[in-house]
């Protein structure tokens, strides 16, 4: 039996007007859906924030919580971006 490594994501969600979400999952398809879904009450149904502008793979939870954490500042987020998705097109489609 193989040994499977866990990967985890480091993703920015984004609305139509840009509002931004950053967070970290190790099933990257799963909490699309979720942000799709836009629980009531919630910041992400609250914005509309249901798009998948970027993401990255990460081997370790260490690494994609230290990718995350420099992601704080609105500036830094906009770079990543558009460094893979300069129209921002929804990357879950």
């Amino acid at each position: 039996m193989r040994n499977r490594r866990t990967k985890y994501y480091v993703y920015i969600m984004s609305s139509l007007s840009r509002t931004l979400y950053t967070g970290v999952t190790n099933n990257l398809e799963r909490r699309v859906a979720e942000h799709k879904e836009g629980r009531p009450g919630s910041l992400i149904a609250r914005y509309n924030i249901n798009r998948l502008v970027y993401f990255e793979e990460c081997d370790d939870i260490n690494q994609a919580v230290s990718r995350e954490s420099k992601q704080k500042a609105r500036r830094t987020k906009i770079t990543s971006i558009e460094s893979i998705n300069p129209q921002w097109r929804d990357l879950s489609a």
